[in-house]
This record gives structure tokens, C-alpha cells and sequence, in this order.
């Protein structure tokens, strides 16, 4: 299915905006592992709506009912299935646009592919909102993780043209837990007074703006992955373009490589500890597909979100002319700062898929 990723951690993501539930079917989890739903609540939080003027009004308390899989606080060998009900919907603002596609949204593609019928209130399957279960099964391969002293964090990177500060060559669990718990994920609080400044211009403008998300894993132990066609940056890429509005994925030093020479991009290799490490991190922890120890880093490219207030061209499809449309409701001017959380998600399952594939299923 289109909606669905991992090999051995089977993750399948199923609802719409406003329907009466959105939720996760989650195969392959290793039996026995105790899930903290605290823990888990506070990561959800970190992605919902309505917290503040940043994002959109819309408020959903995002409270997991685990269905199935889950038995006194541990995982029990079944599928796991949880759902999230939606309570705040306005399906009315969403009415004309069954007519009038958004320009750059899912409305004309989902259009032509299911001749009409597919269901885009508040985006459908397309939307953010589906995000919420992906942390679910990204949580809890978080919490699988760091009992195996692999760790994952991430902080917005970039807002428009305001910058934070890149990792450090090696972040550490403590740094990534000083971030989750910012009410704005950045490093540099200074850079993201001005991320936040330029996002709420944007909302007074009618208008939205994207950013860039920095991921690392730390604790990923060398030789994971496989050359070509599956090795972890595949895997990674594949699964992080599935998060609605990102447009783009590297991995280390990403496209700024491409205009250094090999003098400058070579991470040399030295032994620390008796480990075999790099001076720098340039590759992203990744050589042909395959995991070197160093922290593998990625970069994650969120578009602007593409509903604004401002008046747009668009067609009228019933007719086949050109229409005018003003987008109403409640919508985020940025939409970077809520996914940070959601690459974290999808980059630990992932990773937690590799490993259980690396060892047949089990640890």
C-alpha cells in the first residue's frame, strides 16, 4: 500500500482530516517492550495544532486509544493498532475547494486520480494531520531505541532566510532532550526569535513560509545498511518524503558537497578509543549505504504551506476555466516547527526497521 513503509516494522498510516478517527496499524514491533504513555503523549504534543499563534487554530487533544497490541503497558506481539479521533473539525471552509484546487495542494492530483471522489476536507489523506499517528509509531520506536543507547533529535534548522546553528559533529541524547523540551525547537533562541518573527509576518501577510529540518541519530553502530538500491539513506529518503509537504532530503554536507573539492570533502578517517572515527561528518555517518559510527545526519526541506489567505488563480474544474480563489479556515503559516518531531518519528522507525532486519526480527 501507498500509505505504508518498513520491511520487518510494517508502519501503515490510515484516515483523513476530518474523518472520525486517523490512526496507525504498526506490525512487526518486538514483543515485551514496555511502551511509556506519558513519554509518549509529551512527543505528540509536540507536533499538535493550536498551541500557538505559530500554527493553526485548530485544537485536538491528539490522545492515542491503543485498539490492539498493547498489553499492561507492553507490546505483546500483535499488531499494534491505535487511533486518534478528530473532534475539532470546520468541514464547511473546505466546500468550494472541491471545485477549485489549491495551488500546489493535493486537491487537482487526488482530483484526476480518483475521478472526484476523494474526500479533501481539511487536505484528506494529504494532510498534516496524518502526521499525528506517524509520531505514534515513531515514539514508541524512540522509546525501543533508547534502551539500545541509539538516540535521535531535531531542531528547525531554518525559517525563510533565518538560520540556526547546524549540530554539533556530536550531538548527544542530553542536547537533543534541551531542544524537545523548547516551546521552539531551535538551538540558538536568539535565531529563533527571528524564525518566529518572520513566520508570524508571514500570517499578517496572508501568506506562509517553509523551513528546513536537521535530523541526527546517534548510537547507530557501523555497518548498517546496503549498498545501491537499500541502503540507509534510501530507506531514510523514501520514508521522509512521505510526510506531506517535504520537497527535499540530503544526507551530511548534502548539495553544499557538490562545491567542494575532495580536499575539502573528505572526512578523514582517525581512531578514538579504539574506535575507527571521522574529524569530520561530511558524509552524514554514510559511505555507499552503509552506516560508519559517526552520527548520521539529514536535512529535511518543508515547502510553504500552499493554503493561503491570499487571492490565488486557480481553475474552476466543473467548467474548465480559470477562477479566482480566497482560501478561509485555519491554516499555519509555517508548518516547519510542528514537523520536527514527525522527521524524528520516521527516522526512528526506520532505523529501528533496519536493525530488527539486521537481526531477523529480534535484538
Amino acid at each position: 500500500m501507498s500509505s505504508e513503509f518498513g520491511r520487518v516494522l510494517r508502519v501503515s498510516v490510515f484516515g483523513q482530516s476530518h474523518g472520525r478517527a486517523i490512526g496507525v496499524n504498526i506490525d512487526g514491533l518486538p514483543a515485551g517492550e514496555p511502551v511509556d504513555e506519558e513519554m509518549l503523549q509529551a512527543f505528540l504534543n509536540r507536533r499538535k495544532p493550536g498551541g500557538s499563534p505559530l500554527s493553526t487554530a485548530r485544537k485536538e487533544a491528539d490522545r492515542p486509544v491503543f485498539l490492539s497490541g498493547l498489553e499492561n503497558g507492553r507490546t505483546c506481539g500483535a499488531p499494534l493498532c491505535a487511533i486518534i479521533e478528530n473532534s475539532d473539525q470546520h468541514s464547511a471552509d473546505y466546500q468550494e475547494l472541491f471545485d477549485l484546487p489549491r495551488p500546489a495542494h493535493a486537491d487537482y492530483t487526488a482530483w484526476v486520480k480518483w475521478g472526484g471522489q476523494a474526500d479533501m476536507r481539511g487536505g484528506g489523506h494529504f494532510s498534516g494531520r496524518l502526521t499525528a499517528p506517524l509520531c505514534i509509531a515513531g515514539g514508541i520506536a524512540r522509546q525501543i531505541l533508547a534502551r539500545r543507547g541509539i538516540f535521535l533529535g531535531a531542531h528547525l534548522s531554518a525559517v525563510g532566510t533565518e538560520e540556526d546553528r547546524r549540530f554539533p559533529l556530536h550531538p548527544t541524547a542530553a542536547l537533543f532532550d534541551e531542544i524537545a523540551a523548547k516551546p521552539f525547537p531551535v538551538l540558538d533562541d536568539a535565531a529563533g526569535e527571528r524564525m518566529q518573527a518572520l513566520i508570524l509576518e508571514a500570517r499578517q501577510a496572508g501568506d506562509s513560509v517553509g523551513g528546513i529540518v536537521e535530523c541526527a541519530v546517534v548510537g547507530l553502530p557501523a555497518g548498517l545498511g546496503d549498498p545501491m538500491f537499500d541502503g540507509m539513506e534510501n530507506r531514510l529518503a523514501a520514508a521522509l518524503f512521505g510526510i506531506p509537504a517535504v520537497k527535499g532530503v540530503e544526507f551530511g554536507a548534502g548539495f553544499a558537497s557538490a562545491r567542494l573539492r575532495g580536499s575539502e570533502n573528505n572526512d578523514l578517517f582517525a581512531v578514538e578509543h579504539g574506535q575507527i572515527v571521522t574529524e569530520s561528518n561530511r558524509s552524514g555517518g554514510i559511505l555507499g549505504g552503509i552506516t560508519t559510527g559517526m552520527p548520521v545526519t539529514m536535512r529535511v526541506a518543508v515547502k510553504p504551506t500552499p493554503s493561503i489567505s491570499r487571492p490565488q488563480q486557480t481553475v474552476r474544474l466543473s467548467a474548465m476555466e480559470p477562477a479566482e480563489l480566497t482560501i478561509r479556515g485555519r491554516h499555519d503559516p509555517c508548518i516547519a516547527h510542528r514537523a520536527v518531531p514527525v522527521v524524528e518519528a520516521v527516522a526512528a522507525a526506520v532505523v529501528l526497521d533496519l536493525l530488527l532486519e539486521g537481526h531477523h526480527g529480534t535484538f
